[in-house]
């Protein structure tokens, strides 16, 4: 990809969008919020569905949402790897876009993720079945709070503690500000958070995301195209992606995420460090996964998460903007949010989040100018990077 110290770049994101309902829709489908989303992205971009001639989607077969969509698409790309499927996407677009397969992709995602839950039945073929589930290993939870655990034995339990309850509260003040968020009107103090009932120790209800009925879309072109949309674009920098296990007990260590892989390859692609980006937006699953992603992506060192947000540093106000729509936690989150983390960081880039705006670090007068996006997906199996600027 094409860094910010090379050539101009030459693809960007014109149109971001939800779908119209969040948080409780028990009268749409999944189908629906994906509809709605692209929909609403086209609208932003001011595009229209005949100018899609790339589709990507996870969780649904690219057949069923172009059909619904009424897209007949020359690309298509269903790579589906949990909620980080959707940042990958972005680069897998970018690819397509070069190699002459589409000029607009369309990334979509909508899920029914609180009025549709069903339990998924586990293939008996699959080692999940075999060596984790006779054991209890069930479900997001069990599985990211036993990693948890390993993290609390390694580097202190109350430090960790500590760490996971600014999370959790510095996300709820960015909801707080944002009125499409689900914890909007709710307030949480770190009692709220303490006192809270367990779910799988050593997790808290208010250390995991919330689930939501929601959907979300992008959409990406060239930029010749962009001259002609109706948004300022936000220019794509760099990405990358990795994964290193599907299941719990065979991730390489339990207190390290593979961004550590997917982090610096997407900088260094992009051509900047640490101290350019304005913005962090961060998959938060559970406060757990942010600490890990802190780490991983080198922000601090493996253990100094809980020091790094201590003291409310990625709340408003701090000087560490982190998931400044609320996040997963306090937002929205259908069961794969990382479309919602690109949506946020665009309308960031592009000066459009009002009360919870982040400005530029380099020039306090301009909104934030650059961000980076790092998406988790299975059970802390995958990772995608994208790094992504305004002008």
């Amino acid at each position: 990809m094409t860094s910010r110290g090379s050539a101009a770049p030459d693809i960007a994101i014109v149109g971001v969008a939800e779908s119209d309902e969040m948080g409780n829709s028990p009268n749409k489908s999944s189908l629906q919020h994906h509809a709605e989303a692209a929909h609403n992205a086209l609208e932003d971009a001011g595009l229209t569905k005949n100018d899609v001639d790339g589709v990507l989607t996870a969780g649904f077969s690219t057949l069923d949402t172009a059909e619904y969509l009424g897209i007949q698409p020359g690309f298509t790309d269903n790579t589906s790897v949990g909620g980080s499927s959707f940042v990958i996407h972005v680069a897998h677009a970018v690819a397509a876009i070069r190699a002459g397969y589409c000029e607009v992709a369309l990334i979509t995602h909508g899920q029914a993720g609180r009025s549709a839950r069903l339990p998924v039945p586990l293939d008996p073929n699959l080692p999940r079945a075999q060596y984790e589930a006779p054991y209890g290993i069930i479900g997001p939870p069990v599985n990211y709070s036993m990693a948890c655990n390993r993290y609390m034995h390694e580097y202190g339990e109350s430090r960790a503690r500590q760490g996971m309850a600014d999370i959790a509260v510095s996300t709820r003040k960015w909801a707080n500000l944002n009125p499409k968020a689900m914890m909007h009107e709710t307030p949480m103090s770190f009692d709220d958070y303490h006192n809270s009932r367990w779910v799988s120790w050593p997790f808290h209800l208010l250390d995991c995301c919330l689930v939501t009925d929601s959907g979300a879309a992008i959409i990406v072109t060239t930029a010749e195209r962009a001259k002609s949309c109706r948004k300022q674009p936000v220019w794509i920098l760099g990405g990358a992606e990795a994964h290193d296990h599907s299941i719990i007990s065979q991730m390489p260590s339990l207190t390290s995420l593979v961004a550590r892989e997917s982090g610096p390859k997407a900088l260094a692609r992009a051509g900047i460090s640490h101290h350019d980006l304005d913005l962090t937006m961060i998959y938060d699953s559970f406060t757990y996964t942010v600490m890990l992603t802190l780490e991983a992506l080198g922000f601090c060192k493996p253990g100094e998460a809980p020091d790094f947000v201590a003291g409310q540093r990625t709340a408003p106000g701090g000087d560490f903007a982190l998931n400044t729509n609320g996040g997963g936690l306090s937002y929205t989150h259908p069961g794969m949010y990382g479309s919602f983390l690109l949506v946020e960081a665009v309308r960031q880039l592009r000066g459009e989040c009002g009360d919870r705006q982040v400005q530029s670090k380099q020039d306090p007068s301009r909104h934030a100018q650059t961000a980076i996006v790092n998406g988790t997906g299975g059970l802390l199996s995958s990772t995608g990077t994208v790094v992504l600027a305004s002008d």
